[in-house]
């Protein structure tokens, strides 16, 4: 028994650090532009201004709402629980990848203003 709760603190810990250690994505679009094709840095990122995805999503029952915020966050509440999902987002175009604080990732899609996050398909509220 001690020695399966060493492991599982172990576990988490390597967990842990690895999403500290990740870069920092943010929630803004970015355009990528390189100064020479001999040039040794390869490419500069240039924030272009928040992305038209920020605000908040929810299914058509309600039951899950989810807040992309202009910060690069975003924070998922499930079934009246508040934040029961929260992590960073990055967007590229119409493509969402999330990084949530518990270590796991997912992606999204926004395809004709209607938000397929994996298994879910969230709507815009207005």
């Amino acid at each position: 028994m001690l020695r399966a709760a060493v492991i599982a603190t172990g576990l988490l810990t390597v967990l842990a650090t690895g999403a500290c250690q990740r870069p920092g994505p943010t929630a803004m679009n970015t355009t990528t532009t390189t100064t020479a094709p001999e040039a040794s840095v390869t490419a500069e990122t240039i924030t272009t201004g928040p992305h038209p995805h920020v605000g908040m999503w929810v299914t058509a029952d309600g039951r899950i709402r989810q807040e992309l915020l202009p910060t690069g966050r975003y924070e998922e509440s499930r079934d009246g629980r508040e934040r029961a999902y929260t992590g960073r987002y990055t967007v590229t175009g119409d493509h969402i990848d999330y990084y949530d604080d518990l270590g796991f990732t997912a992606t999204g899609d926004v395809r004709g203003g209607v938000l397929y996050h994996e298994h879910l398909v969230l709507y815009r509220e207005r």
